[in-house]
């Protein structure tokens, strides 16, 4: 039967064998489906498409393998790979998605997001977000050397990490009526994103709206097709 899966919130990471071994895993076990969308932090950290890590070069061949015959992979960037580029994605033959985009999931329009623009009461948070998706910010970064990039995106994960353990938890999740207001703009009666962390169906009275989770302890993905739709996980080994 034909299905789609989305996924997102893999922070792949070196320090995190045990997340790579599961998502070598659940490409091969998900050969045969439709498309793969990942709505990103496929990493958790993206230096830009030169990276020459280990890492990027392992993750490179997984994707290449899962799409060599076929099957279609989708990719999105997030607040920790917002540096992710065409070339990367080009390599490994996948699309590079824009944040938000609509898809028709069969017959049903369905929005898609990584999700931070939605959590519009971190307002910290969206003074940084609007900076790092400036243009001429990200060809300033991209033209420093990987060594000094990596110095950066070091640091910008301690500042994120002391600044959220101050911060209460709703701030850090969606804006309800944020949430409305995306899926009224975009006409749609269903919503897909992660982000939060916070893996559940919510429905509300502008639609269906599914929130997916981080893969650590465990693994989550959203499958969806002609009949169905269901979230579900699966315990990863460390």
């Amino acid at each position: 039967m034909s299905y789609t899966l989305f996924i997102s919130d893999l922070h792949l990471d070196s320090a995190r064998p045990h997340v790579i071994a599961a998502l070598a895993q659940f490409l091969d076990t998900n050969r045969d489906c439709d498309a793969l969308y990942i709505l990103g932090d496929i990493f958790e950290a993206w230096l830009g498409d030169d990276d020459n890590s280990a890492l990027a070069a392992q993750i490179t061949d997984l994707f290449t393998r899962f799409t060599r015959n076929g099957t279609a992979l989708y990719l999105m960037r997030g607040n920790r790979d917002f540096l992710l580029g065409s070339n990367f994605a080009q390599r490994v033959g996948a699309s590079l998605l824009a944040d938000p985009t609509v898809i028709d999931l069969y017959g049903t329009p369905t929005l898609l997001m990584h999700g931070d623009s939605l959590c519009t009461g971190d307002t910290d948070y969206q003074a940084f977000r609007k900076m790092a998706q400036d243009p001429a910010w990200q060809a300033e970064l991209l033209a420093k050397s990987l060594a000094e990039r990596q110095a950066i995106a070091t640091h910008l994960r301690t500042v994120s990490k002391e600044s959220g353990s101050n911060k209460a938890q709703d701030i850090m999740d969606v804006t309800p009526n944020e949430v409305t207001e995306q899926m009224r703009r975009f006409n749609v009666e269903r919503l897909i994103h992660g982000h939060t962390h916070r893996p559940q169906r919510h429905d509300t009275g502008s639609g269906t709206r599914w929130v997916l989770g981080d893969w650590d302890a465990k693994g989550w993905a959203l499958k969806i097709d002609e009949f169905e739709e269901k979230l579900y996980y699966f315990n990863i080994n460390q």
